[in-house]
């Protein structure tokens, strides 16, 4: 098989997978509209933050937050979004030579996300990685907020959207890009202490610092390479 045929095989990998997982997030934007409009945001709040807001985890700390304590837990709700939002800062500085340049850094940031970050580096060419960040940024902006409004609007008759199982949808879908990457101890190592120390931590501290020590704990156990292979001699 020539290079031509393995980048276009790389390509069209890249758009299936950016669109499997832009549907399977978009589905679980249907819960995020539903329990925004049950903790006491209307339609058009609720639509709003999931356009200019657009990460799955600050907006259902905010709404968690604001259903348990009313509009004066506003400032904590803020600081939940916040610190959870804080890891896309570490997504920006490792998607910068992926999206390209020119005008597309004007949009790359507010695309920059789990998922389309995930779909990016699960290939090696170039031009496949740009392709699934776009592909899959682009597609679950469209359909997050458009499934918001559904889910905003149909609330009432949809009832609790967790027994669709809907809350689960997008953690399935980023679970199912990171399973073949674990294959190597090391790989392994990184993921289990993540999970281990943000379990751990969930019920003992507010909504974001969880996830922010547990990237801690992955960029250590990942920079001591302890369970890695090592060089032969």
């Amino acid at each position: 098989m020539d290079a031509g045929s393995v980048r276009t095989a790389a390509e069209r990998r890249a758009w299936r997978e950016g669109v499997g997982v832009a549907v399977a997030t978009s589905a679980y934007g249907v819960s995020f509209g539903a329990l925004s409009v049950a903790s006491g945001l209307d339609v058009w709040q609720t639509c709003l933050l999931s356009l200019v807001m657009f990460t799955g985890g600050s907006q259902f700390a905010f709404v968690g937050v604001i259903g348990a304590g009313g509009v004066a837990a506003a400032p904590a709700a803020i600081a939940s979004a916040v610190l959870l939002g804080a890891r896309n800062i570490a997504y920006g500085l490792r998607m910068a030579p992926v999206v390209g340049s020119g005008w597309r850094r004007l949009f790359a940031p507010h695309l920059t996300i789990d998922e389309s970050t995930a779909v990016a580096l699960a290939h090696s060419e170039p031009r496949a990685r740009r392709i699934g960040f776009w592909v899959t940024g682009i597609g679950i902006y469209i359909g997050w907020n458009l499934s918001t409004l559904a889910g905003g609007l149909l609330g009432d008759v949809l009832g609790d959207p967790r027994a669709y199982g809907l809350d689960a949808a997008a953690a399935a879908a980023f679970l199912a890009l990171l399973w073949p990457r674990l294959r190597r101890r090391q790989a392994i190592a990184v993921g289990v202490a993540a999970a281990v120390v943000a379990t751990a931590l969930t019920p003992v501290l507010m909504p974001g610092i969880p996830v922010l020590v547990a990237a801690v704990v992955a960029i250590a156990v990942g920079w001591t390479n302890a369970f890695g292979e090592r060089a032969r001699t």
